[in-house]
């Protein structure tokens, strides 16, 4: 799904924020991507959404060069995306249940066909009583699996996280953990970022480590498919 080969990205004429970057992501897998504030997680994360393009080596995602791709090509690789960011970005004036059936209205879904779907999910991670709130009623926890329902509507073949449990105590960090666990197993390619070794302890997943902007030694996984 995912080949990094030698990546690197600079902003202007600034130092690589990272450097000789190489992995591969399976579909199908779950990947942490760890290191301490400043290693460049989120800077890998908005490479991976497309926000950003590398200033040098090659990047390939569902079977495409990203460095090639047009703009029609990149926004149809991105509706393959979903994205869980660290300042949740939801929409204040919506409630919960129009915060997630938003990706889909965007895309012209029915009005018919997007109530169920919506309704369900947010039961799934846990807001059934909460789906008319609005945002500026939800507790950390809540707005997180309410954007970690928002990032999954659309079934996207591949789901980033930037520090999806910074704003929770550690019991609903492992209660998020799991939804993304059965979202992987239900077929979804997990990447996500994290610097809580307590929190990935729990899981077995393995894990690409980021220092100072390079990757420190790829997890198995991603070393016997270079």
């Amino acid at each position: 799904m995912v080949r990094f080969e030698n990546v690197g990205l600079r902003y202007g004429l600034g130092p690589e924020v990272l450097r000789d970057v190489s992995f591969v992501l399976p579909a199908g897998t779950f990947h942490f991507v760890t290191g301490p504030s400043g290693a460049g997680k989120s800077t890998l994360l908005r490479l991976l959404y497309l926000d950003l393009k590398p200033s040098r080596g090659l990047i390939r995602m569902f079977d495409h060069d990203v460095g090639l791709a047009d703009r029609n090509l990149r926004a149809d690789l991105r509706r393959r995306i979903g994205v869980v960011f660290q300042d949740f970005r939801l929409l204040d004036h919506l409630s919960a249940r129009d915060n997630v059936a938003l990706p889909l209205r965007v895309v012209g879904a029915r009005d018919k066909d997007i109530a169920g779907p919506v309704d369900e999910l947010l039961a799934w991670v846990g807001l059934a009583d909460r789906m008319d709130a609005l945002p500026a009623t939800l507790s950390g926890g809540e707005k997180q699996r309410l954007a970690i329902a928002r990032a999954v509507i659309r079934r996207p073949q591949l789901l980033l996280a930037d520090e999806p449990t910074g704003n929770v105590d550690q019991a609903n960090s492992l209660r998020l953990l799991r939804l993304f666990a059965e979202l992987n197993k239900l077929g979804t390619t997990v990447v996500l970022a994290t610097h809580d070794d307590w929190l990935m302890s729990h899981f077995a997943h393995p894990r690409l480590r980021l220092v100072d902007g390079q990757l420190l030694g790829p997890s198995l996984t991603a070393r016997a498919m270079l």
